[in-house]
């Protein structure tokens, strides 16, 4: 079944091309969305679960606990990509990496078991991608690897840096540039990064997607890159770990800007905006195409963007807002408080001399009036919220069809869309960090480095067993 007409459209925007029953890659799209216009069922029940002896080792334990110069205290983790082995799904089979045992795995999606396994030299931390019959991903031994996507039979690697220096890492053996963003596969170009120390080059690369022959190289020496890339049809988003996300042109590589914000490795893209996080602080910043600086910032962690509404998740909120109305909101509030800050420039410029007092009284008229109308955009603001609930689980969140589901501590929660009340939830073991959504199912995956399946009870009924263990 193909996805409905205004799915295919949002999707060449963002140059995918995804079907009903396929999450291909991260969060579904290269935009990140998280959302699908699938269904799950009303009353889902465990089909099965795959458990790995060892759980997911994050290439990075934890947040500082404050930031004394700043006066910053309890901060969030901005490095947050591999806490779990998030799945990707396609043609009815699962795929993950593991950062446990250097692995990329198949799963047939029905039940859990194994299909095949392909082992790299180093930790595979993200997800791959699954295009036109291939899985790309890379790994901590620095390699990027294209696998038939049905065997598991390797097509081609490529280092994807000139030189092969291996350090210690994690407690392992890694490359000194490991590839710690994902792979982005469009209109035959695979897109990734190798690097994390900026000081010794952090490169962008792409290559062919059939022969893995390079086709164009950018180095940057400023920034690391980790995380999630995000791509539209003409501009690569990188993920800078802590740091804020560099926008760069998809045809030669190069670093159009760096984006104003908290910094973070989360991010999606919408179709006329970036909207990133989570900060020292859990706060999510939206930076409108070819611009720099955020037009907005929410209080949360993720957010769900659809062309009626946004869902904001926060530690203890899930809320949903007229998303139209806020940003036309949003930008009459920004245009004010740049006029704002140039009468106020206005008028130091003109100083205290008597013969510029009526200039000045003008001006002063001006931004009283201003003031007012700041106030009310910001109260109209906070009246876009279509409903606002409390929420215990803060750790994912997806959309299917008119179900938003999320992911917390040993358990995973559903609400209706529309109105926020609750649908279901259901117990797992350890966080759930990831949440995929294909053919009517859901798949949890969590820091404990099991992967769940629920599905309508009657395909559970029908399985010969529910837990995988290797």
């Amino acid at each position: 079944m193909n996805r409905p007409l205004p799915f295919l459209l949002l999707a060449a925007t963002l140059g995918t091309s995804l079907f009903a029953t396929d999450w291909p890659t991260y969060r579904g799209d290269y935009a990140r969305s998280g959302v699908s216009p699938d269904a799950l069922p009303a009353n889902p029940t465990e089909a099965w679960v795959w458990n790995s002896p060892q759980p997911p080792q994050p290439a990075w334990q934890g947040e500082a606990k404050w930031d004394g110069y700043n006066k910053v205290f309890d901060m969030k983790p901005r490095q947050i990509f591999d806490r779990a082995f998030h799945a990707v799904v396609a043609q009815g089979r699962v795929y993950f990496g593991s950062s446990a045992d250097d692995k990329v795995y198949c799963l047939d999606a029905k039940t859990g078991r194994e299909i095949w396994s392909f082992y790299t030299e180093g930790p595979v931390r993200l997800a791959p991608t699954i295009a036109d019959g291939r899985a790309y991903f890379g790994s901590d031994d620095g390699y990027v690897y294209c696998l038939d996507a049905a065997t598991g039979q390797l097509g081609w690697q490529v280092r994807a840096t000139p030189k092969d220096h291996r350090i210690p890492g994690n407690g392992r053996v890694i490359s000194n540039w490991p590839v710690r963003t994902s792979v982005v596969v469009q209109a035959g170009t695979v897109y990734t990064t190798a690097g994390m120390f900026p000081s010794e080059g952090v490169h962008l690369v792409a290559f062919d997607a059939k022969t893995g022959a390079e086709r164009w190289r950018q180095i940057q020496t400023d920034l690391p890159a980790q995380g999630y890339l995000l791509a539209s049809k003409s501009r690569l988003y990188v993920p800078a770990g802590r740091n804020n996300p560099a926008v760069c042109d998809l045809t030669t590589g190069k670093r159009q800007r760096v984006v104003e914000g908290g910094g973070g490795t989360y991010a999606l893209l919408t179709d006329d905006m970036l909207v990133f996080g989570p900060g020292k602080n859990g706060q999510l910043g939206a930076v409108e195409e070819g611009q720099t600086d955020q037009l907005a910032s929410f209080q949360g962690n993720h957010m769900i963007v659809t062309p009626a509404r946004s869902y904001l998740h926060s530690d203890t909120e899930l809320s949903a807002l007229d998303r139209a109305r806020y940003l036309e909101l949003a930008r009459g509030r920004k245009a004010l408080s740049k006029r704002q800050s140039e009468v106020v420039k206005e008028i130091r410029k003109l100083g205290e001399k008597p013969e510029t007092a009526a200039q000045r009284g003008t001006l002063k008229a001006e931004l009283t009036t201003i003031g007012t109308q700041v106030d009310e955009l910001t109260a109209g603001m906070e009246n876009c919220l279509a409903w606002k609930i409390p929420c215990r689980w803060p750790l994912c969140l997806v959309l299917a069809g008119e179900t938003v589901v999320v992911g917390g501590e040993d358990e995973i929660a559903a609400f209706h869309a529309p109105d926020g009340k609750p649908a279901w939830t259901r117990p797992v073991r350890g966080k759930a960090y990831g949440l995929t959504t294909a053919d009517g199912a859901l798949l949890v995956s969590t820091d404990s480095g099991s992967i769940y399946c629920f599905r309508a009870p009657t395909e559970r009924a029908a399985l010969e067993t529910k837990e995988i263990r290797r």
